[in-house]
């Protein structure tokens, strides 16, 4: 079992714990990029380990850990969608409409669960198992809990973007949007210093590159 609330203050310094949404992780700013560089060269450097044992299970999603009466997802579609309607007696809280400027493409997406819910997916910024790969084996059920319905880690984003990434980490993929990538990698630093993963010297060596050319912009 792996403590983590020492790294929660670390991690606050990189983004705030709740966001408001989605196109607020898109004005990091210059010193939020230095705190990050700061807290990559922290982590751990380290292979990936075995995928065995690893199974979405291990990680249960679209929970209510923070017992608003909403579960993860709606939470997050209902923070970085605009114009969002809700369905009739859920108190405020199954999203059934709205628009989304997607961060990984900039582009706007209409969301209308009456036609299909598979046009946004809700995206582990860290994907669970790359986690799973990089210390999350050796966290309790809780904390994995926690991990999979955290805000820091969720983001409303293009299902097929999304499904392109799969569980590649920033050596193997980024958003297509050149603009977001420096503020995407900066919540991944985030998120593996807030539950004390590790990344891969490939990962360190990309998130790295990106960080120090958005402060040198």
């Amino acid at each position: 079992m792996r403590k983590i609330g020492s790294a929660l203050l670390a991690t606050s310094l990189l983004f705030p714990t709740q966001i408001s949404n989605a196109a607020d992780t898109a004005t990091a700013t210059k010193s939020q990029y230095e705190t990050a560089l700061t807290a990559l060269n922290k982590l751990p450097v380290k292979g990936r380990a075995a995928k065995t044992g690893y199974s979405r299970e291990q990680f249960p999603h679209w929970k209510d850990p923070d017992k608003n009466g909403c579960d993860s997802r709606n939470d997050i579609l209902k923070r970085d969608l605009t114009k969002v309607t809700f369905k009739a007696d859920t108190n405020k809280c199954k999203v059934i409409t709205g628009s989304l400027l997607d961060p990984y493409s900039n582009k706007i997406i209409i969301f209308d669960l009456s036609k299909s819910a598979s046009t946004i997916d809700i995206d582990h910024v860290v994907a669970l198992s790359n986690a799973w790969q990089t210390g999350a084996f050796q966290l309790t059920l809780i904390q994995r809990t926690n991990f999979a319905n955290d805000p820091l880690n969720l983001l409303a984003v293009d299902y097929k973007l999304n499904r392109q990434k799969g569980d590649g980490d920033a050596a193997t993929w980024l958003p297509p949007y050149n603009s977001y990538r420096c503020t995407y990698v900066a919540r991944q630093v985030s998120v593996k210093t807030k539950y004390k993963l590790w990344v891969t010297s490939p990962e360190k060596s990309k998130i790295s590159e990106l960080l120090k050319g958005c402060i040198s912009k």
